[in-house]
């Protein structure tokens, strides 16, 4: 009886038109979300121009970028009007850079291509020195910190970061192996070991942070999604992520933004940034009072 009642209810009905096709959602690029979440830990501080909160750059500073890579913190200096000089081990990366800071500034810059072990620069040639997520990639840390304290002037400020070991480690169960080899990471850092370089150089902490929970997610997707696809790991160390990204790591970047945008958004981020972060952060200062044994300068050194 209900099977006939149920025929003669659909006949009389009206038809029902077929639902409109969805709008295609457009790609969610990581690189732009992650760029919002770095804004709330404290980075691009345009209006006070600090490159980080407690990192202010100015008109009268000199800034060297070590291991600059594609130009963030030297792009950012040279809009608050700072001198610049900038080094990486990679010809392509340096002479990218010096295009688009010769396009941007007249101020005077240095581009060097280098290892840094020694800088070809003479000693105290800088009041800020920026070595972001570079350490990690070096196999004795120490004479390198070591260089980077004769860059800067007494008094000079140092901003320096390395990827924190929970997301290294979380990495390491998917990541390919030449990950973890040179000229990658070969040094993962505690946030112990990471102080007491620092300290070891002799500069003074000011202030650490530990941020980009989103990272760590964002690269254990990107990695799944590379696996998953077939497509050769190893490329995609030395190429490095760029565009078009993995459908996964764009929902991925399109549900972190949402999150962000609750009420509660910031606070859960901050949460998790504790929990698991991507990279540890220590803003320093060299003394104004020099050590009781001070280094030469490099033979053969270029005057900043």
């Amino acid at each position: 009886m209900i099977g006939a009642w149920l025929r003669r209810w659909l006949a009389a009905a009206p038809a029902v038109p077929a639902p409109a096709p969805a709008a295609p959602i457009a790609p969610l690029s990581p690189m732009d979300i992650g760029l919002q979440d770095a804004v709330l830990d404290g980075w691009f501080r345009a209006d006070s121009g600090e490159l980080l909160k407690g990192f202010a750059i100015g008109a009268d500073d000199t800034l060297l970028d070590v291991g600059c890579g594609e130009g963030v913190a030297t792009l950012f200096a040279l809009r608050q009007g700072a001198s610049v000089i900038f080094t990486d081990s990679e010809h392509a990366k340096v002479r990218d850079l010096a295009h688009r800071v010769q396009a941007q500034s007249t101020r005077a810059h240095l581009g060097l291509v280098s290892n840094s072990l020694p800088l070809p620069l003479a000693s105290a040639c800088a009041s800020k020195v920026v070595c972001m997520e570079v350490l990690e990639h070096i196999d004795d840390p120490q004479p390198f910190m070591a260089e980077l304290v004769r860059m800067g002037r007494p008094g000079a400020q140092y901003l320096l970061s390395v990827p924190a070991p929970v997301g290294e480690q979380l990495q390491q169960g998917i990541a390919p192996a030449s990950y973890y080899q040179s000229p990658n990471h070969v040094q993962i850092f505690s946030p112990e070991r990471f102080a007491a370089l620092v300290e070891g150089a002799g500069l003074v902490i000011e202030h650490r942070q530990a941020n980009g929970f989103f990272w760590v997610m964002a690269m254990i997707f990107f990695w799944a999604s590379e696996r998953a696809a077939g497509r050769d790991l190893e490329g995609a160390v030395r190429d490095r992520i760029q565009p078009p990204f993995p459908p996964l790591m764009e929902s991925w970047a399109r549900t972190w933004q949402d999150l962000l945008a609750l009420p509660d958004g910031p606070a859960i981020k901050q949460l998790l940034d504790h929990l698991m972060p991507k990279s540890q952060v220590i803003i320093a200062r060299k003394p104004l009072q020099p050590a009781a044994s001070t280094a030469a300068p490099h033979s053969g050194a270029t005057p900043c």
